[in-house]
């Protein structure tokens, strides 16, 4: 009897204990996505300590997490790099290939289109976006106007006349409508009227006002920004500084008993440059630094509310730039700073300095505080990552172009695997496709805004552009006639991938 009782007491001691260490079914990750607008991969320090800005918070998470060096927009401008990140399809599949919308264009997502926002909101998720929009609102046609709605892709590449909108009702679709909870949202890049918010689809003040523009002779920088509608009180210098109380607001409402995702989209350091008085002159890069140590201080004041809500340590952090800096050469010279870091070209273009950028994760307990990944990757690549990090075996919300970085990030591969190649696309049109080392840009010139931007090759020309990254960072030696092999591997998979309806493995 009293073995029998020590081996009861013993059983009793050991489904105590395994009780007491069974593994909790722990609540899925809170995400936060904090997307600058126009902040070069050289305007972070952590990524160029020589460089003339400082940007403590957005070093802090790179100190916390996974700094990637090789990461990449899938265009060098706003709008299809905003589509890519929501759908996870190359933008050049949707109906706007070339280019961006503006305030008055129409929604570019289309309808029943799953979006990241829209799987998370399936999976439990709370759902927000808070900042520059920039996909487009369906703008609801004044009484008389509605046969302009049958126009095939009507208001998409161009814009629809202001006289025919009744901004009095609600755009019929948005960030709401395509699985957003929450929204409060600008229309379009800060520079494009109209200039007001929209919460929940909702103009929080109509836009009676006006405005002749700013700075139009200034080549689209400084305080730059185009003449049209705005509302009465809006105030260009405290964009930023209400996209954080609303993200804060937004945080603050957050429980540990529902995970959220926050997409925070700022419009800085876009222009138009307008650092507040606070800021001014804290940087060694004009205007355009000081905007850019406000957006790193808008972060850390995001993150800092993140902490005190006692949701960090279950989040995902991610922070990235929508593409390249528009930074001309004349001021790297003058301030002797390389927003782009040491890449060749600038936004729009189709080289590195247009589609590089910072791309930073913190995931405590997942991923690595301080480590670096050369792991080549878009941000059309959230969509598959977080399928892969819920555990999602659905292929409906797997779309073409989209890979988990899951693997990367937590240490178990150095390359996203089964992603065959990574495909950018320039403000023009010009298609790049990197594999490995090599780089194919179809066509000559920069692709973008850097001049020139399309060069028509002579006879006995190469007809586009081919570089070995790994020996000319800066894109220096053609070497498209030197190698037809890899030309033609490069130019077949990218044919590969633009005809495919399906996600294309890695070979």
């Amino acid at each position: 009897m009293k073995t029998l009782a020590k081996l009861t007491c013993l059983a009793a001691v050991l489904l105590s204990l395994a009780l007491t260490t069974r593994p909790e079914n722990k609540q899925p990750p809170n995400i936060l996505y904090i997307l600058a607008d126009d902040l070069g991969y050289g305007d972070v320090s952590a990524y160029n300590p020589d460089g003339q800005v400082a940007t403590p918070n957005i070093d802090k998470l790179a100190a916390q997490g996974m700094r990637f060096t090789d990461a990449h927009s899938p265009s060098s401008v706003c709008t299809p790099t905003r589509y890519a990140i929501l759908t996870g399809r190359y933008p050049w599949r949707s109906r706007l290939p070339v280019g961006v919308l503006r305030g008055y264009s129409r929604t570019l997502i289309e309808n029943d289109r799953p979006t990241v926002a829209s799987y998370l909101k399936q999976n439990g998720y709370q759902t927000g976006v808070v900042g520059k929009w920039h996909l487009g609102l369906d703008w609801v046609p004044k009484k008389g106007n509605e046969q302009l709605l049958s126009t095939a892709n009507y208001g998409i590449k161009t814009e629809m006349d202001t006289a025919v909108i009744d901004f009095l009702q609600k755009p019929t679709q948005g960030p709401n409508t395509v699985g957003f909870d929450y929204s409060y949202i600008l229309p379009a890049s800060l520079d494009m009227p109209p200039y007001c918010y929209l919460e929940n689809q909702k103009l929080t003040e109509q836009p009676t006002g006006y405005t002749k523009g700013n700075k139009l002779e200034s080549g689209y920088t400084g305080p730059f920004w185009r003449e049209g509608k705005m509302s009465p009180s809006f105030d260009f210098h405290e964009v930023l500084p209400t996209f954080v109380q609303k993200a804060n607001a937004f945080l603050k409402r957050q429980t540990a008993s529902k995970p959220f995702f926050l997409y925070l989209p700022f419009a800085a350091p876009h222009t138009p440059w307008v650092p507040k008085k606070e800021y001014s002159g804290k940087s060694k890069a004009g205007e355009y630094g000081d905007f850019v140590q406000q957006v790193d201080a808008a972060v850390g004041e995001v993150f800092r509310t993140l902490e005190a809500s006692g949701l960090a340590e279950n989040t995902i952090v991610i922070f990235a730039s929508d593409n390249g800096p528009y930074w001309r050469e004349n001021f790297v010279k003058q301030f002797n700073h390389k927003a782009a870091g040491e890449f060749r070209g600038m936004k729009g273009d189709a080289f590195e300095g247009g589609h590089r950028i910072p791309f930073i994760v913190r995931w405590p307990g997942n991923v690595k505080a301080g480590s670096v990944s050369a792991a080549t990757t878009t941000l059309a690549n959230l969509m598959a990552t977080c399928t892969d990090i819920l555990g999602s075996t659905d292929t409906k919300s797997t779309p073409e172009d989209s890979y988990s970085i899951l693997p990367v990030l937590q240490g178990k591969a150095k390359q996203v695997p089964n992603q065959p190649a990574v495909v950018h696309s320039s403000s023009i049109g010009f298609y790049a496709i990197r594999k490995g080392d090599w780089k194919l840009i179809e066509g000559l010139g920069s692709g973008g805004f850097t001049e020139p931007k399309e060069i028509k090759p002579k006879p006995g020309e190469p007809v586009g552009q081919l570089y070995n990254l790994a020996k000319d960072q800066l894109e220096t030696t053609n070497l498209y006639q030197q190698n037809p092999e890899k030309v033609k591997e490069l130019t077949d998979l990218l044919t590969a991938i633009k005809q495919s309806k399906t996600r294309l493995a890695s070979h």
